[in-house]
């Protein structure tokens, strides 16, 4: 795979990006999680403390991103966003001061891939919902990115789900403080042995991977497309000691 220069430059800019990422999370975890909803962790000693990471996030609401980027504490969550995000009034000069990478969605990105895939071999965690956008009534199907970025670049992933998101703004118009639960569950990586994985292996591990995710997820009635846990297999994936 050929990495541009572009690509390349992000990777090494991420070292700069350290007290702007240690400011926005101090102001996620004191105004948002104490003063705008009340927000409950639990499995943080799931995410491994450094290598290469992924966090496999379900979608149910415009901040689930910035839940996950305030929840972990012991590095930086690095995430993907739809582009249309960079120019959003609210959402844009916090995605770029981050410095979150961008993604065309409705098509094959490479240049997104490839970032991700770089990421993750220099070691940082990012951050990628695999249903491709919001499922705020259970999980949909999942797309294969996940798991042809994870194979490309042997990363640890670590499934992550979030609830009580859901119309937290209009709870906030009613004087309430949505109460939002963030669980992260047992880390896992895909069996490779460094050749091509061909397309149908592809969409069985997303497949395996999405049942783990689905078990992560606390509530039964929001696991949607996944529900049915006892066709959840492992064929193809090795859990891993953090």
């Amino acid at each position: 795979m050929t990495v541009s220069a572009d690509v390349q430059a992000y990777v090494a800019r991420q070292p700069r990006l350290h007290w702007r990422r240690v400011m926005l999370r101090g102001l996620i975890r004191s105004l948002g999680f104490k003063v705008i909803w009340d927000v409950n962790i639990t499995g943080t000693e799931n995410i491994p403390a450094g290598g290469p990471t992924i966090i496999m996030m379900n979608h149910i609401s415009m901040i689930d991103p910035v839940l996950c980027m305030g929840a972990v504490t012991n590095r930086f969550v690095i995430p993907m966003t739809k582009i249309e995000n960079m120019n959003h009034p609210i959402i844009g000069p916090f995605v770029r001061w981050w410095g979150a990478y961008t993604i065309n969605r409705g098509e094959i990105d490479r240049k997104a891939i490839t970032n991700s895939i770089e990421l993750i071999k220099h070691g940082q965690l990012i951050l990628i919902a695999p249903e491709g956008h919001r499922h705020p009534e259970g999980l949909g199907e999942s797309k294969d990115g996940l798991a042809f970025i994870a194979t490309k670049a042997d990363a640890v992933i670590v499934p992550t789900a979030i609830s009580g998101a859901v119309g937290w703004n209009k709870k906030l118009f009613r004087f309430q403080r949505p109460h939002i639960n963030i669980n992260f569950g047992r880390p896992f990586k895909f069996k490779t042995d460094g050749s091509r994985v061909p397309r149908e292996a592809l969409a069985a591990m997303s497949h395996e991977a999405m049942y783990q995710l689905a078990i992560t997820v606390k509530d039964e009635t929001k696991r949607g497309f996944y529900n049915d846990l006892s066709k959840a297999t492992t064929e193809y994936l090795d859990f891993v000691k953090v």
